[in-house]
């Protein structure tokens, strides 16, 4: 079973993503603010594809706050990490925000919220997932 992360720190966001992902594709999701947990969950090889909100207000490494896109840099530049495909999802961006956000990022993807279009969603999901997994 293909197993998704969710990094989000919006309740609603999260079960909504969650319900997505479990009721329309079967997969098997985990949603988590800490960096610990997603480092550990990831080094394991568990993890398929991960959904990482940009703005995280709880989510700290090293006794300070870190972004959905620096953690999303962290898991790129670790070999071990860094063929797990990342989409990035968060509702505060404007007009090309998309673009410079995955080129600071290298995330491989990115979705506005609220998601509104879901079987479009769940398409870009798919279309993102490696085919082995």
């Amino acid at each position: 079973m293909k197993r998704i992360l969710v990094v989000e720190d919006d309740a609603h966001s999260a079960l909504l993503l969650r319900k997505l992902l479990e009721k329309r594709c079967g997969y098997q999701v985990t949603v988590t603010e800490s960096v610990e947990e997603i480092l550990g969950l990831c080094r394991t090889g568990a993890v398929q594809l991960i959904i990482m909100d940009v703005s995280l207000n709880n989510s700290r490494w090293e006794d300070r706050a870190v972004s959905g896109v620096e953690i999303c840099r962290m898991l790129k530049r670790d070999p071990a990490t860094a063929h797990i495909p990342i989409v990035l999802a968060t509702a505060h961006a404007m007009r090309g925000d998309a673009e410079s956000l995955m080129v600071e990022s290298g995330a491989d993807d990115y979705v506005a919220k609220p998601i509104v279009d879901h079987g479009e969603f769940v398409r870009r999901i798919q279309a993102c997932l490696p085919e082995a997994a």
